[in-house]
């Protein structure tokens, strides 16, 4: 409907008013719609008369109906009167349901702009109201931080420029002007004017960039700082360890801090590796599942491993082939391998080996297409049932006994419950929620912390917290046995992160800092229990807490802003 047709209200007068014409009256906005406008009778009337119109029709249908099955005549044939009770049944039905969603339906009218009741406001919004600022408008009311740059030469300026322009690409400035700082700085300065938005609060100086350069992270613009803290010490097979975890999470490092103070008290924990092995799994495709499962019999036949693991053996003096594992999927073969990989954590090294038995096998079995050297077979980063059962990196078991007094006067709990809890909450509870790996309290928690402290790979926290915590009540059900078994923690203490100055220094405070010079891989051993430890801990601690009422406590106390503390004080 097109307002302006409408021809125009007279104008009110006021009684006594001494305002001149050519001012406008002022208005007090009108309410809004409401459904029962559009109704003919007063609400409460209209409601009766429904009311009263849907159970007397239906009263009148039911018995109809009972007469009809009585008589043995046939429901769909219908006089006039029943007809006119069905539509009136519907009907009463319909504005009930419409009644009760009063919310929907005023939502509704309100919408129509084009309803007699409506037009009157419209107009005068349209009059009275300036446009809706468009969104340019709203983003210019919007104060952006200032973009703070930091070029010192006119040279800096003109590469800025270029990069700004698409001349030169973000990614080569570290090769056209051979200094990682100032390439990062430079690009820094580029983002910033590209987006115009401000990187103010992200650290630049201070970091050793060339370190990263081409092994770590691309295109830097600086840095995140995450605050490292130090739970310990851990008793661990006779030796203290002082753990660093890298976290943001309030408590966290305090809870570690509580569960090693207990398992100290009590004498210590043990830890036991049981494998360590990297995977890699390759798929390959033939032309019928038959040739596929050739091969197969191949792979795993033992008197063709001594051979395979010659050639696998060259990518690497520290490579040393363990098994193979095979499964078909139609006419694709999935062949998943596993070697020690000393103290790296390997993945690098096992794709090597996997690529020399592939080019071998060609010889063999030229009519094999390889599709990818990693099928998911692995599986690297993802939680899969193969990594819980067979294991991948370093498959640990710690446990320790806690006794009575430590569990009362440390963990402000007791025994019993304890142990109701962890096979309600870890066990039962995980089943229940169909968890894969997942029996236990927060063992991501501590894996995810110690892995970013020292320079792991944080993705690969997903099959390394595979854990599952069992606790018991022993010696006459006095004391607590705890323990956890985590089949699949991937780390290693040479290559990637692990060389940076500051994981680096996490690693030295462990005593596990690069390469083993007496044992190859005892480094990456050693560092691997110590997570398991630490997660014995972290579980301890959080169960307890959870089993005192404490949990909420804790984090209120703990895990807010010193600004929050302070209000809450006041």
């Amino acid at each position: 409907m097109d307002v302006r047709r409408r021809p125009p209200k007279p104008a009110r007068v006021l009684g006594g008013s001494n305002h001149h014409d050519n001012q406008p009256e002022k208005r007090s906005p009108s309410p809004s719609p409401q459904a029962s406008d559009a109704l003919p009778l007063p609400l409460y009337l209209t409601n009766a008369i429904f009311f009263t119109l849907f159970f007397s029709v239906a009263y009148y249908l039911l018995h109809r109906w009972r007469d009809k099955i009585r008589n043995s005549t046939p429901l769909h044939v219908v006089t006039l009167s029943e007809i006119a009770a069905i539509v009136s049944l519907i009907a009463s039905f319909i504005y009930l349901l419409g009644f009760f969603g009063i919310d929907f339906v005023q939502s509704f009218i309100s919408r129509a702009s084009n309803d007699a009741w409506d037009l009157d406001e419209e107009t005068e919004a349209i009059i009275s109201c300036p446009p809706a600022p468009s969104p340019t408008t709203i983003a210019k009311l919007v104060k952006p931080e200032p973009i703070i740059t930091t070029l010192s030469s006119l040279e800096e300026e003109e590469i800025v420029k270029a990069v700004v322009d698409g001349t030169i690409p973000s990614y080569s400035l570290e090769s056209k002007i051979g200094d990682c700082k100032r390439a990062a700085e430079i690009r820094r300065e580029a983002l910033q004017r590209t987006t115009g938005r401000s990187l103010q609060g992200l650290p630049l100086d201070g970091f050793d960039y060339e370190s990263i350069l081409g092994q770590c992270c691309e295109m830097p613009v600086g840095y995140v700082q995450i605050p490292v803290g130090i739970a310990g010490p851990l008793l661990l097979d006779g030796f203290e360890h002082s753990v660093p975890m890298a976290t943001t999470e309030g408590c966290l490092v305090a809870s570690t801090n509580r569960g090693c103070k207990a398992i100290y008290a009590s004498g210590g924990a043990t830890s036991v590796l049981l494998r360590d092995g990297m995977t890699r799994a390759p798929v390959v495709r033939f032309g019928s599942a038959k040739r596929a499962a050739e091969l197969k019999f191949f792979l795993e036949d033992p008197n063709n491993f001594e051979t395979l693991a010659i050639v696998f053996n060259r990518s690497s003096r520290f490579a040393r082939l363990q098994h193979i594992q095979c499964s078909i999927a139609g006419k694709n073969l999935y062949v998943r391998f596993s070697c020690s990989t000393g103290d790296a954590m390997g993945m690098n090294m096992v794709s090597k080996g996997v690529q020399n038995v592939l080019e071998f096998l060609h010889n063999d079995f030229p009519d094999m297409e390889v599709i990818g050297l990693s099928g998911n077979f692995c599986s690297d980063k993802k939680p899969a049932a193969i990594n819980w059962i067979e294991g991948r990196g370093k498959s640990v078991v710690c446990e320790a006994t806690i006794r009575e007094e430590v569990v009362k006067k440390v963990l402000k709990t007791n025994v019993a419950t304890l142990v109701e809890l962890n096979m309600l909450k870890n066990l039962a509870g995980s089943a229940v929620a169909g968890a894969l790996g997942g029996f236990n309290a927060h063992a991501a928690n501590i894996v995810s912390a110690v892995f970013i402290a020292t320079g792991q790979d944080p993705a690969q926290n997903v099959e390394s917290s595979h854990c599952i915590t069992m606790m018991e009540a022993v010696n006459d059900g006095k004391d607590l046995h705890i323990s956890v078994t985590m089949p699949s923690i991937e780390v290693g203490t040479v290559g990637g992160g692990t060389q940076l100055a500051s994981q680096s220094a996490c690693l030295n405070l462990l005593g596990v800092k690069g390469a083993s010079k007496e044992s190859a891989g005892s480094n990456s051993r050693l560092l691997a229990t110590i997570v398991a430890g630490a997660v014995l801990a972290g579980e301890l601690s959080l169960m307890s807490a959870i089993a005192a009422g404490q949990l909420v406590q804790s984090h209120m106390k703990y895990n807010r802003s010193s600004k929050d503390v302070c209000k809450a004080a006041s």
